[in-house]
């Protein structure tokens, strides 16, 4: 499953028929399952627990709760709202764990969603998978090299690790129509590049009277995206601080995920990637550092004459039709994530991901 601290509902890919009569073991079969529970479209809820949802539910022919969510990365999936008997790691025997049934599911990325069972929501809303559990906390470090990792529920308490440096979570309890009000969102105070901080206005770090303009950590979104004023200074910063050692893409019409369009072309015998500038997203109390080759991303199939292509990792939300800061999961590759939910702050620190699974005895 998609580990994802973005949104709210966690979902597998169901199907109630098998091929050949040989079962997926990619999708669940409610049918071969005693304790599988469809939730009607009436109930309390599926009326009163749904509300942080973006698009609420709606009843179907056979009068269940039916659900249809959508994605950033324009991935979309919708099918039945139900309850099941959940099984994780140690902790034995979880009933009644709310989640979706999907039986439709359209993807972006087909490739790489074939290899995904489903989504696990990790956000505050009241039918997130650790709301729902009541975790005090949890904990996650993404591997830099193949997106394996790690997710620890409830306390740590790991005395190796290096000190966390926490920022607290903002929270606006009035609706406002652009703040996602159940996402974990932090301040974003400046950005940096190798160390210069940016000429970035106080005001537009803020959310507006709309809501729009929150920082959200996601970790079911790639990249990060900055609003377009913001993208803007650090693409000139970016573009100065690498004339001469990078060659520009000049392509006008090239926008990688239609939301970044600083490209450069690196010559494909190029084994190493040459010293780049660091770029450090700077929160309250915490700091965010993106350095070496996670600050590009080399984009997959695409070149030029001999040249392959990489882009900038930071993205323009307003080309993606987002009011908001998104941090990705890119950047937070080899970083220590701990979700505080009972102090309401987020802790990082950067680490060795492949070491810490190894501390945990996991995937050796």
């Amino acid at each position: 499953m998609v580990l994802d601290t973005g949104s709210e509902l966690s979902w597998v890919h169901c199907n109630q028929t098998t091929r050949n009569n040989q079962p997926d073991p990619t999708i669940f079969n409610p049918n071969q399952s005693t304790s599988y529970k469809p939730i009607p479209c009436f109930s309390p809820t599926c009326v009163n627990k749904t509300q942080d949802f973006p698009i609420p539910p709606s009843c179907d022919s056979d009068n269940l709760c039916h659900a249809t969510l959508s994605y950033a990365d324009a991935s979309s999936s919708d099918g039945n709202l139900a309850s099941d008997t959940f099984h994780l790691g140690s902790s034995g025997n979880i009933s009644g764990l709310v989640f979706g049934c999907m039986d439709s599911i359209f993807s972006s990325n087909a490739d790489e969603d074939s290899k995904t069972t489903g989504l696990m929501g990790m956000n505050r809303g009241s039918l997130s998978f650790v709301s729902q559990m009541g975790f005090p906390k949890f904990s996650y470090c993404i591997s830099g090299s193949d997106l394996s990792g790690l997710l620890l529920l409830g306390d740590s308490n790991v005395t190796w690790l290096t000190p966390l440096n926490y920022t607290p979570l903002v929270q606006i309890s009035r609706p406002l129509p652009y703040f996602d009000r159940v996402a974990y969102t932090v301040q974003l105070q400046g950005i940096k590049v190798s160390g210069k901080l940016l000429p970035i206005p106080k005001s537009v770090l803020v959310p507006d009277h709309t809501g729009a303009g929150q920082t959200m950590v996601d970790s079911g979104t790639q990249f990060t995206f900055l609003l377009g004023p913001v993208y803007n200074i650090l693409k000139r910063e970016f573009l100065n601080q690498t004339a001469g050692v990078l060659r520009v893409l000049e392509d006008p019409n090239f926008v990688f995920q239609g939301a970044m369009d600083l490209c450069y072309r690196v010559p494909l015998g190029k084994t190493r990637l040459p010293n780049l500038p660091s770029v450090s997203l700077v929160f309250t109390g915490a700091e965010m550092v993106v350095s070496g080759d996670r600050v590009l991303y080399r984009v997959p199939g695409e070149t030029r004459g001999n040249d392959s292509v990489w882009c900038l990792s930071f993205g323009n939300s307003d080309l993606m039709g987002v009011e908001a800061y998104v941090i990705g999961h890119h950047h937070q590759q080899n970083v220590w994530m701990e979700f505080d939910l009972e102090k309401s702050r987020i802790g990082l620190a950067h680490v060795r991901c492949d070491l810490a699974r190894q501390r945990f005895g996991v995937g050796l």
